[in-house]
């Protein structure tokens, strides 16, 4: 099997190439990336090492994609993570478009020749903002929860949101981006039966994750605390009090593993670290407390473009239908975080953040 990821030298493009090689006794990785983002060239010799066949191209321009091999599957791991992309003042909207969209274009029109698989990774932010910011919602433990007293809308449970949460706008320029992806995906699906799996991921974490709050704050909080940057916790009071739920991208790996191996094309899953995985950012400065002495984030009333104050995926559909869940847990995940922090204390810096 032969399979091309783009962004194969960022942070989960990279988790992934390394997992398939390690499972996989016969495949091949063929790798894709522009080493634009502050912190990819720290990955690149690793994964050359690895023997991935690595290609230095962006999704953005067609014609890089005219001298790669063909292949079975393509993973789109490439994007412009953050959230508030195209808002922030350090990419345009355009910039966004191209890059998370035209970039998905391309991918799929290269799919479409090749007669290979697409398999997106998408994101929780795919959900509406107008329907995530009306969810009943109440302060128990220094975190944000549920509240069971109020009815709650179609598509919310105890485990959270599932697939079929409303993705009614607005869900920011970068979730709006990844949902027309996901749409254009299904219609090469139908239009050229190209094999599509979507995979919306909750907030991935883990050790070696470069970017800022707004692309990894489980990883952002811990190296910034652990090196005495300036933390705020910004707006919904500046309690601290909203939650998300982390997840290793080693889990999705394993998932990405199952598509690869065949059967049961055409679905979308939700896949993230789930209620058991969350947890609020003042909850997690209490963990940083504990692990690298007392550092109190300052409060800042201010609200920002497409925040939301709970936001846990549901990923029972995943396990229902593949038997999938993720294996590592939270504490495991802030642990390795924070060893990775001890022994580079000035990643943030390296990494642009």
């Amino acid at each position: 099997m032969k399979v091309l990821i783009s962004g194969v030298c960022g942070f989960t493009g990279s988790h992934l190439a390394r997992y398939l090689i390690e499972s996989h006794e016969s495949i091949t990785i063929v790798g894709l990336d522009n080493l634009a983002r502050p912190g990819s060239e720290t990955n690149r010799l690793p994964i050359k090492q690895l023997g991935v066949q690595l290609f230095h191209g962006d999704i953005r321009i067609s014609s890089d994609l005219e001298t790669l091999p063909l292949v079975d599957w393509v993973i789109d791991a490439a994007a412009q993570p953050s959230v508030l992309a195209g808002r922030d003042g350090k990419t345009s909207p355009r910039q966004l478009i191209e890059h998370n969209l035209l970039g998905t274009v391309n991918l799929l029109e290269f799919c479409r020749s090749a007669h290979a698989g697409f398999i997106l990774l998408s994101t929780s932010r795919a959900y509406s903002i107008s329907a995530l910011t009306q969810l009943p919602l109440r302060a128990k433990s220094f975190a944000y929860t549920l509240d069971a007293s109020q009815p709650w809308p179609a598509g919310v449970g105890l485990d959270g949101i599932a697939e079929s949460f409303s993705t009614e706008a607005p869900v920011s320029l970068y979730g709006a981006t990844k949902l027309a992806s996901e749409r254009l995906a299904w219609e090469y699906a139908a239009g050229f039966q190209v094999p599509v799996y979507i995979n919306r991921c909750g907030v991935l974490a883990g050790a070696g994750q470069f970017g800022t709050a707004e692309q990894g704050i489980f990883s952002y909080w811990l190296h910034a605390h652990a090196a005495r940057r300036p933390l705020k916790y910004i707006g919904f009071g500046g309690h601290g009090l909203q939650v998300r739920d982390a997840l290793h991208p080693r889990d999705l790996a394993r998932m990405v593993d199952f598509q690869l191996r065949g059967g049961g094309y055409n679905q979308a899953f939700n896949l993230s670290g789930g209620r058991a995985n969350s947890m609020s950012l003042a909850q997690l400065t209490e963990w940083c407390d504990d692990r690298f002495g007392p550092h109190q984030p300052l409060p800042e009333n201010s609200e920002r473009p497409y925040d939301v104050a709970w936001l846990i995926l549901d990923s029972s559909k995943a396990l229902t239908e593949t038997g999938w869940k993720p294996h590592i847990n939270l504490c495991q995940i802030l642990e390795e975080i924070a060893n990775h922090a001890a022994n580079n204390r000035d990643w943030l810096a390296q990494c642009g953040a």
